[in-house]
């Protein structure tokens, strides 16, 4: 019996080395597209097929931020599991009836922060699916809301590969940024030799954060007025529902996700993988050109000093500009600030496109305190000002 223990620990240790690798910071745009959907805390999905080392890619990120991740695989779980069992209390009529979430949903809220993995999503039936939906959107599990410093990632195989395999449904798919996971062969040949690559969370910069937004609002609405037909596009096909589309929800991921990638050291590989993962093929790849073409001017720089900055000459830059000068001068409202965007305002004025700053102008108009006067630039505005009821305060 000693002796068959000692073979066995002997054996184990073994095991041990073999698993014992390292990490390198290498160049890996699914990584970086991934980790910058997380740093947005925007839910995840990883579709590849079996065996290609989603979850392992998953527990590097986990490991290399420090973090635990659960693992739940979905296709062997009740949609009670995610709703959450009712435990009947001792006065329901006044108490409620409270829904118990599973053990590793109070883990990950005890700790505050976490990675959950709802692996073989693709595998879950259209009940287990639709249970989901408040989880990975209202992050919501029974009574218990998991807190923000837990991230929701989830992988899938192609219904081809899945065992009883389903097309997610479309108000599923609809909530995650999807990433096409592959492998490549000199990756794992290194990964075998004992080394794997890995990504960093980008590293969010100060300087450019106060206008990261600024400019992503702009970008984002003067694309749409120009591209109204993108707004909302629902695939005819099962498969394109089950995977990445624009709708109202998916654009204001992909805010969230251009403000980060302008305000960190994020890549535009990366960037445009994780853009294409939330609005799809066709409206990401046009909006990621878009974008190459936009070069938008820094809105905080233009209002430090307005009488330097030449409106640009296409009515769409012109119009997405004028938007991020507004949500900058949202963002920390001051009179300097706001005359200052009034001065900019001036610009359409003199190149005769008032029509393009007429929203600006109304919004920029509601801005204003009692105290503060009236622009000379209003006139040009006035009758849309009057239609808007901004004129009245």
């Amino acid at each position: 019996m000693t002796e068959a223990l000692h073979l066995l620990a002997a054996a184990d240790e073994l095991l041990a080395a073999t698993r014992a690798t390292r990490v390198e910071r290498r160049d890996n745009v699914q990584l970086e597209a991934l980790a910058l959907a997380v740093s947005a805390n925007l839910p995840v999905l990883l579709w590849g097929e079996p065996g290609i080392g989603k979850s392992s890619a998953l527990q590097q990120l986990a490991d290399r931020l420090g973090v635990p991740m659960e693992t739940v695989i979905a296709s062997i779980h009740e949609p009670s599991d995610f709703a959450g069992l009712p435990v009947v209390g001792d006065d329901p009529a006044t108490q409620g009836v409270p829904m118990a979430p599973p053990d590793w949903a109070i883990r990950l809220t005890r700790g505050g922060v976490g990675l959950v993995f709802f692996d073989e999503l693709s595998s879950a039936p259209p009940a287990v699916q639709a249970a989901l939906l408040r989880v990975v959107l209202e992050r919501r599990v029974g009574s218990l809301e998991l807190p923000p410093g837990v991230r929701v990632v989830a992988a899938a195989n192609p219904p081809a590969s899945a065992a009883d395999g389903w097309h997610l449904s479309p108000p599923l798919a609809n909530r995650f940024v999807h990433l096409h996971w592959t492998h490549d062969p000199a990756v794992v040949a290194r990964g075998l030799a004992g080394t794997w690559p890995t990504a960093d969370i980008p590293r969010i910069e100060p300087r450019r954060a106060a206008s990261a937004l600024a400019r992503a609002r702009g970008a984002l609405s003067g694309f749409l007025t120009a591209r109204p037909g993108l707004t909302h596009h629902l695939p005819a096909d099962a498969e394109g529902r089950g995977g990445a589309w624009p709708s109202p929800r998916t654009w204001e991921m992909a805010l969230r996700l251009l403000t980060f990638a302008l305000a960190s050291d994020a890549s535009r590989e990366a960037l445009a993988t994780a853009l294409i993962g939330a609005i799809g093929d066709g409206a990401g790849l046009e909006f990621i050109t878009y974008l190459d073409e936009l070069d938008l001017p820094d809105p905080n720089r233009v209002l430090a000093n307005p009488d330097a900055f030449a409106l640009p000459e296409r009515g769409d830059r012109q119009l997405a500009f004028l938007t991020a000068i507004v949500s900058a001068v949202q963002s920390d409202v001051s009179r300097p600030r706001w005359e200052a965007a009034w001065a900019v305002l001036a610009k359409a004025v003199e190149a005769g496109v008032p029509d393009v700053a007429a929203r600006a102008a109304a919004d920029l108009a509601a801005m204003r305190e009692k105290s503060w006067p009236v622009p000379a630039t209003i006139d040009a505005f006035v009758d849309i000002l009057r239609l808007s009821g901004a004129m009245q305060r």
